[in-house]
């Protein structure tokens, strides 16, 4: 029995309505018959022939770790009713497990001259969880097992349990026993003995020394982006954590908090009180304590959020990989409603599946996950490329540049409003570790934002050093980023580093760069413009077969290649890289013999590395352990029409010169014959400067300069800055 059925059999069992208090106090079990069936259960419980939470207890206990991780379908599966009533009464009956543990404890270990310590139990739970948003009144002070993502953590701090205090005037003490969560405690105003010794009023103060601490920790889960609703803000929860739940996770991990919904005043700990009391105090405000975290562990290492992979689908997902042309028709799934761009839909393929990350012996990690750019004019559909790699990638975050900032990209430093101290929230690249992060308008951010996530691209870390925290956080993530040129629309007559407002060091780290022209041609427009009539009026009937695969299909294939493949290079597949480096190094000579020393795409040893994520993520998507021939072969072909040809392009091959300007253009290139002597060299700024002077047209001389270097009368050096005329 599953937990979800098990919930069903719940509600089945009490027969009645929620809220219904009468009936649920004559269905209660006693404290005594709750404390057999838990020493029971913890003593004869076997899994695999095993006495699986005596040993656990045993185990754990020789550690000095006095903790047990009970699974609640375990509970179930051995007595309904105690399980019903830790749904029912979680922190009541939870107790009562506890000192199951030290009955349990005692008898196992008689000699122990200490007595059975505090045992804490926490609890796991395989039942479907419930969204954030779903939570209700109904819940309150019940079991609860919501999935999301930290956005937050606290600092750990101590907590008394357990609070002594003493009357300054008479000694009279007593202890106050403060609840688990967010609770505090009332310090009573008037002494007990009052009367007798006439103490003054709030006479009482702590004794710290005879005080029982714990450790306590608050959190901040979210939904997880994929998730929410479109059009809707996530929503979020405080989540109290005690004891050995504290620092167990961080900022952007993943989890199912198995907790107990509780309630308390808004003035109690929540803001500011004066602003708080105009709620009146009928209105509370709801958070979570826990009683257990399932951190994403084994399958599920890429997060909570993947989709659920049954045995069926596992066997589709084999027969797929099978099929000689899966590559192809998972590129043609890509986007299937936009027309053109094949190869940078196999790119985008690619970037959905990653390469294999590894970890060397001397601790140093290599990235797996693939960065690509998409620059070019407008209306060529770059944004819905983006938008379906946010519905098709199992983890994704789409954003736009102009409305990002670093700490909103990064994670952002803030103050803890009720405690005061500052505290991590995670940005978008450490909510989608594990996915995908979509970048619209990467042209429009800030030149400081964007440097923010250099770190976060390559090495998929992020430091923090700010307020006095010093951490790391996780961003494994792929970063695909749309942008325009410079200008607005690219120029054939301009080199790309002319028109690419990005340093090197943040294109160095896109494994592949595409230029996304907007061709005027005839046949073209004409097949474009077909496809997108047909679109609209047939946009109910949309031809299927040009998805091969469905998305929900293909988010399956993408989750399982993730976990079930890493290949790795094949002595054939090296040797091969090797050839393919050292011809492109040769041939990086921007600008048809020109030296690479101004452009802003160098070669270097990071596209070699672009190369061989390319190539594993083509064994992955076959599922494949071993990177074939054929694979280094197509990511090379892809790393060559993508970034090689943004570093060569400028110098276009298909240059024509439109009939108006032929007699300018004419001119103006005798003009430069005139002039420019043979073996001379002269900057091209003082160049065109010169003939502005002489011709008002820019357009033709711009075509007259650039006709003459495509008929090698003149050489171009450092991207076109300086000429030199050769004949």
């Amino acid at each position: 029995m599953n937990g979800f059925e098990a919930s069903q059999t719940f509600y089945t069992f009490q027969g009645q309505a929620p809220g219904d208090d009468h009936d649920e106090e004559e269905t209660k079990m006693s404290k005594e018959e709750a404390l057999i069936k838990s020493i029971r259960f913890i003593r004869e419980w076997k899994n695999d022939d095993k006495y699986f939470y005596r040993d656990q207890l045993n185990e754990n206990s020789a550690k000095d770790l006095y903790v047990l991780l009970v699974d609640f379908g375990d509970v179930q599966n051995f007595d309904n009713k105690l399980s019903t009533m830790i749904r029912n009464y979680p922190m009541e009956y939870l107790k009562i497990f506890e000192e199951a543990c030290q009955e349990v404890y005692a008898s196992l270990h008689s000699e122990d001259p200490y007595g059975p310590p505090l045992f804490e139990v926490q609890v796991r739970s395989l039942e479907d969880p419930k969204m954030l948003r779903k939570l209700g009144s109904e819940m309150v002070d019940k079991m609860v097992v919501v999935p999301g993502i930290i956005t937050s953590a606290s600092r750990s701090q101590i907590k008394a349990s357990k609070l002594s205090i003493r009357c300054r005037n008479c000694g009279d003490s007593k202890q106050i026993l403060i609840k688990s969560g967010l609770a505090g405690a009332f310090i009573p105003t008037n002494c007990d003995r009052s009367v007798q010794e006439k103490c003054p009023l709030s006479p009482y103060y702590v004794v710290p020394e005879e005080c029982e601490y714990k450790d306590y920790q608050t959190l901040k889960i979210q939904e997880a982006p994929e998730l929410v609703p479109t059009g809707e803000m996530p929503r979020s929860f405080t989540v109290s954590c005690e004891r050995n739940l504290v620092d167990k996770v961080t900022p952007g991990m993943r989890v199912v908090i198995v907790g107990v919904l509780s309630i308390l005043s808004p003035s109690k700990g929540f803001g500011n009180s004066k602003k708080s009391s105009k709620f009146g105090h009928g209105i509370k405000v709801s958070y979570i304590s826990a009683i257990g975290i399932q951190k994403e562990s084994g399958e599920n290492s890429l997060g909570f959020a993947l989709p659920l992979l049954k045995d069926d689908d596992k066997e589709k997902i084999m027969t797929m990989a099978k099929d000689p042309e899966i590559y192809h028709k998972i590129a043609k799934s890509i986007g299937g409603a936009i027309y053109g761009g094949d190869d940078i839909k196999k790119a985008i393929a690619c970037l959905l599946f990653g390469g294999s990350s590894k970890m060397l012996p001397d601790g140093m990690k290599l990235r797996g996950e693939i960065n690509i750019l998409l620059l070019g004019d407008p209306s060529t559909a770059k944004s819905q490329m983006l938008k379906f790699v946010e519905r098709a990638a199992p983890i994704a975050i789409y954003t736009s540049g102009k409305g990002s900032s670093a700490a909103g990209l990064t994670a952002a430093v803030i103050k803890n409003s009720q405690s005061g101290e500052f505290q991590l929230e995670g940005g978008a690249m450490v909510l989608a570790d594990g996915g995908v992060v979509c970048i619209d308008e990467f042209d429009k951010m800030r030149t400081v934002d964007r440097v923010a996530i250099h770190e976060a691209m390559e090495q998929q870390t992020i430091s923090i050093a700010k307020a006095g925290i010093t951490t790391i956080l996780n961003s494994r993530t792929s970063v695909l980023a749309a942008a325009n040129p410079i200008m607005g629309r690219y120029d054939d007559l301009k080199h790309a580093s002319e028109q690419i407002d990005f340093q090197s060091a943040i294109l160095s780290r896109f494994d592949c760069i595409f230029i996304v022209r907007d061709i005027r041609d005839d046949e073209r427009d004409r097949k474009m413009a077909g496809h997108i009539v047909s679109l609209h009026a047939g946009a109910d009937n949309f031809d299927v077969e040009k998805t091969e695969i469905d998305i929900e299909l293909l988010k399956k294939y993408i989750t399982y290649a993730k976990v079930h493949c890493s290949p790795r290079l094949s002595p054939e597949a090296g040797a091969l890289l090797k050839d393919f480096y050292v011809k492109d190094r040769t041939e990086s000579d921007f600008g048809e013999g020109a030296s690479s020393k101004g452009s802003r795409i160098p070669i270097t040893v990071r596209q070699l590395e672009a190369i061989v994520r390319l190539s594993e993520s083509l064994a992955k998507m076959q599922l494949k352990n071993i990177v074939s021939r054929e694979n280094v072969e197509e990511a090379h072909r892809l790393f060559k029409i993508s970034t090689l040809h943004a570093a060569k392009s400028g110098l276009s091959s298909n240059f024509s010169l439109p009939e108006e300007l032929k007699e300018d253009v004419r001119k103006v290139q005798e003009i430069i014959r005139r002039k420019f002597a043979i073996g001379s060299k002269l900057s091209y700024s003082k160049l065109q400067e010169e003939l502005m002077r002489l011709f008002s047209n820019q357009r033709s001389v711009e075509y007259a300069i650039y006709g003459m270097i495509k008929n090698q009368e003149i050489k171009n050096f450092e991207s076109r800055r300086i000429l030199q005329r050769i004949k």
